[in-house]
């Protein structure tokens, strides 16, 4: 057979696809293959030059033996951070905020106050987690709080609380730490340059974008709309799932910037999309978002995070995108430039607790990639 030949196979994951093929069977056989070992359910969308593909499998609400389906709304834990980071960029863009400016400059004294160290912390160390402010969620008393009173609404308030008067990490700008914190500020950066951050996501993103089925604080009860999946997790890691949905809830709830968002798979694969082909920014802002700051400098293909998006590499090719984790449910965002190929996937599966139905999300998640970026 000719390499000219348009169905040259190519070995993936133990399966033979010809080039051109969708990968979606693949996709489904994999998602169908691990919800049989526990994964209560799991929903995935693709969008690259074969077209539109979306499945899922197993529930989204194991007590009435729901089937879980792509159009329901998944929780997008960490990946709201693109979207809130895409934000700040839109309004850089407007030159309302300057990137390398201090973040006292925009936010009330009230709040900087209680973050030590922020008269050295630019825009830009929020973006890309070289800030070195303290992160709420490594503070004892919060997770005690959060453990013993699981159906308590927290307040940006109630999290800077927490940091206030905590030491930094690191020196402003030396080093990269993944911190929660520095996309709770950019939020309430956001309500002041805008006077509702979530406003702004919805008409300057969700909008021009079309992404009818996301939601992100439209109303008190976003959190329940038709579609919307229950949540669990497997609490003392033996394999035994509980449902945790309204815990789930409450927690996404309380976060603004750095979580809090749903959308169905398509959505949100869709929303990268419409960013790196252009709908979102300006060229020369992509460049800055896409400069990458090491995480273990020196690394050849290692990981690293530019402002609000992470920079991966599987099976030799470069990926983009976030991955998102929390109480009740867990998930990815991704785009191999190499495929031109957009993905998100997500399980309805706390990934806070480690536990053997957790090291089968791993297994999946790989050959999910593997399949992906072939």
């Amino acid at each position: 057979m000719k390499k000219s030949t348009l169905y040259i196979l190519v070995l993936i994951a133990g399966h033979y696809i010809a080039a051109g093929q969708s990968r979606g069977p693949l996709l489904q056989e994999i998602m169908d293959k691990y919800a049989a070992m526990g994964i209560p359910g799991v929903a995935a969308a693709v969008v690259d030059p074969d077209g539109p593909w979306e499945g899922a499998s197993g529930f989204a609400r194991i007590e009435d033996l729901t089937p879980m389906t792509p159009a329901n709304l998944q929780y997008s834990q960490s990946v709201s951070k693109s979207y809130m980071a895409v934000a700040i960029l839109m309004l850089y863009e407007e030159g309302k905020v300057d990137l390398d400016e201090k973040i006292t400059a925009y936010l009330p004294k009230e709040v900087s106050d209680k973050v030590t160290g922020a008269g050295k912390m630019t825009v830009r160390m929020l973006l890309n987690h070289t800030s070195g402010a303290a992160e709420y969620n490594m503070v004892p008393r919060y997770i005690a709080y959060l453990v013993q009173h699981p159906e308590h609404v927290f307040t940006t308030t109630d999290y800077l609380n927490y940091i206030a008067g905590a030491p930094i990490q690191f020196e402003a700008g030396s080093k990269y730490r993944y911190t929660n914190m520095n996309y709770e500020l950019l939020a309430l950066i956001g309500d002041q340059l805008t006077g509702d951050h979530a406003r702004y996501i919805r008409e300057k993103i969700f909008v021009p974008l079309g992404l009818t089925r996301s939601f992100y604080r439209d109303d008190a009860d976003y959190l329940d709309r038709p579609g919307a999946v229950n949540s669990y997790w497997d609490r003392y890691s033996n394999g035994v799932l509980e449902n945790c949905t309204e815990m789930q809830k409450i927690n996404v709830a309380s976060m603004i910037g750095d979580d809090g968002m749903v959308a169905t798979p398509m959505d949100y694969a869709l929303f990268l999309k419409g960013l790196f082909e252009g709908k979102l920014l300006r060229q020369s802002t992509m460049d800055q978002m896409l400069a990458i700051v090491e995480r273990n400098p020196g690394t050849e293909n290692s990981y690293g995070y530019g402002l609000g998006l992470h920079r991966d590499y599987h099976n030799g090719l470069v990926e983009y995108g976030h991955t998102g984790g929390g109480i009740g449910a867990g998930c990815y965002l991704g785009y191999f430039p190499d495929r031109n190929r957009y993905f998100f996937f997500a399980i309805n599966l706390g990934t806070s607790i480690a536990g053997p139905i957790h090291e089968q999300v791993g297994n999946m998640l790989g050959e999910m990639l593997d399949v992906l970026s072939r």
